[in-house]
C-alpha cells in the first residue's frame, strides 16, 4: 500500500440508498386481477337470478369496502405522520446551518466606510475546507482551506483568492500564528474574525465542507475537467485511495494523463496534492482550479439537478447561509463568473521561514502592501489606505518574524 503523508482525513457517514418502494415486481398484474378472459360463471347463469345467496354476498362486500375505508384512512394518517417527522427531522437536525452572532464579528472602522464606497456592491463569503479524521466541521480541525469568494452582485463577475493555511497572522485575539489555527481554536466566526482583522474584509457568511461534501458535490454534476500533468498523477492516486478508505468508497484510479473528466474522489485527491513543484501554494492553485471547475459544470446543470444537489451534500456542509437562499443563489448561476484567481499573500510580497516555535510559516513581509494589493484585485480600488489595525498588525509580523527571516 502506498504511503501517505501526515494530513488527517475524515470519515463522513456514506449517504444511504432508497430503499425499494415494494410496488414493481416482475412487471405483470398479480392473477387474482386477471383470469381466463372470461367472466365467472356466478355472474352469468341460465337467464334466472342468482339463490338466496347474494344479500350475504352484498353485505360481504359492504363489510370489506368498510376495511378498505378504514386501512386507507390509517395509511393516511401514517403518511401524514411520517411526513412531519420527516420534515422535522430534516430541519432541525441538519448540521448545514448556524446562525452567527454578528456582533461578535469583527469589521475594522476603514471598512465601514470603504463598505458605502469602493466595497459597495460586493458580496464576500469565505470558503473553508476542514480537514478531519472525525468528520467533524465546526471547530477543534484546522482549515486545511482558506479562501474568500467576492461577487460584484451588480455584474456577477466573482474572484477567488486563496489564503494560504501557513500564513502568519493575528488570530484576531492578538496572539499570531498560522491562520489555519484560528478555525481549531474557534471555529468559523474566529476564522472569518482573522481574515477580516488582518485584510480589512467585511465578511459575515461562511460554506465549510470536508472531503465528503465536495467528493458528493462533484460527482452530483457529473464530474469536473481537470488537466492532469505526469507529475500529479501518482500522488492523485495515493490521495484518492486513502480519502476512499476513510468514507469506506471504492475509487478508480487515474491511468492517464491530459485534460480529461475527474470523477469526486479523484477531484478531491487532486486538490490534496502538494509534494510538486510549488508546494503548497500549487496546491491551493488547484483547489481554485477545481472550484472553478465546479462552477462551470454548475452552469450546464438545470435548476432541479442544482436543487438537487444542493439539497444532497447539505448535511455535508457547515454554513451561515439557508438552503433556501444556496438554491435561490443557484438559480442565477448563469448569471455569475469567475474572472480571476490568486493567492495570499502576494508573491512578490512573501516569504517563508521556521518561524520559532510555530513552525514553517508564509510570512506577509509586509501586510500593508498585501492588502493594498488585495483590495486592488478584488475592487479595483487602487488607492485603498489600510486600517489603523492592519497596520498594527503589520507591524507586530514583521517584529516576530524578521529575525527569522534575516538568518
Amino acid at each position: 500500500m502506498a504511503k501517505y503523508d501526515e494530513d488527517e482525513y475524515y470519515e463522513e457517514e456514506r449517504p444511504r440508498k432508497k430503499s425499494s418502494s415494494g410496488s414493481k415486481g416482475s412487471g405483470k398484474k398479480s392473477s387474482g386481477s386477471k383470469g381466463s378472459g372470461k367472466k365467472s360463471s356466478g355472474s352469468k347463469g341460465n337467464g334466472k337470478k342468482s339463490s338466496g345467496k347474494k344479500s350475504s354476498s352484498k353485505k360481504q362486500q359492504a363489510k370489506k369496502q368498510r376495511r378498505r375505508i378504514i386501512l386507507f384512512i390509517i395509511e393516511i394518517i401514517i403518511l401524514l405522520i411520517a411526513v412531519f417527522v420527516l420534515y422535522g427531522v430534516m430541519t432541525t437536525t441538519r448540521s448545514g446551518k448556524v446562525e452567527l452572532d454578528e456582533d461578535k464579528i469583527i469589521i475594522n472602522n476603514t471598512v465601514v466606510e470603504a463598505q458605502e464606497t469602493t466595497m459597495r456592491g460586493y458580496r464576500n463569503i469565505a470558503l473553508f475546507g476542514v480537514d478531519s479524521t472525525s468528520g467533524a466541521l465546526t471547530k477543534n480541525t484546522r482549515s486545511d482551506t482558506i479562501m474568500i469568494a467576492s461577487i460584484n452582485q451588480d455584474t456577477g463577475e466573482c474572484k477567488l483568492v486563496s489564503v494560504y493555511r501557513d500564513t502568519y497572522l493575528n488570530l484576531s485575539n492578538d496572539s499570531y500564528n498560522k491562520c489555519n489555527a484560528a478555525y481549531a481554536k474557534g471555529g468559523p466566526e474566529m476564522a472569518i474574525n482573522m481574515l477580516n482583522m488582518n485584510l480589512d474584509m467585511n465578511i459575515t457568511d461562511f460554506v465549510t465542507v470536508g472531503f465528503a461534501g465536495l467528493t458528493d458535490t462533484v460527482d452530483a454534476l457529473g464530474g469536473v475537467y481537470i488537466d492532469v500533468d505526469d507529475a500529479e498523477i501518482s500522488h492523485l492516486n495515493n490521495y484518492q485511495l486513502c480519502i476512499a478508505e476513510d468514507l469506506k468508497r471504492s475509487y478508480t484510479p487515474v491511468s492517464s494523463t491530459g485534460y480529461q473528466l475527474l470523477d469526486g474522489l479523484q477531484a478531491t485527491g487532486y486538490c490534496r496534492i502538494r509534494y510538486t513543484a510549488g508546494d503548497d501554494f500549487k496546491r491551493a492553485e488547484r483547489q481554485r482550479e477545481v472550484l472553478s471547475a465546479v462552477a462551470d459544470q454548475a452552469k450546464k446543470a438545470s435548476l432541479p439537478k442544482l436543487t438537487e444537489t444542493a439539497t444532497a451534500v447539505f448535511d455535508e456542509t457547515y454554513t451561515s447561509l439557508d438552503l433556501d437562499e444556496i438554491i435561490q443563489l443557484l438559480g442565477d448561476v448563469n448569471t455569475y463568473y469567475i474572472s480571476d484567481t490568486a493567492g495570499f499573500p502576494q508573491e512578490s510580497n512573501r516569504a517563508t521561514g521556521t518561524i520559532g516555535s510555530k513552525g514553517s510559516c508564509v510570512v506577509p513581509t509586509n501586510l500593508e502592501d498585501n492588502v493594498k494589493w488585495l483590495h486592488q484585485f478584488l475592487f479595483d480600488d487602487y488607492s485603498y489606505e489600510p486600517s489603523e489595525t492592519v497596520k498594527k498588525c503589520s507591524d507586530q509580523i514583521y517584529s516576530d518574524t524578521n529575525g527569522y527571516l534575516n538568518k
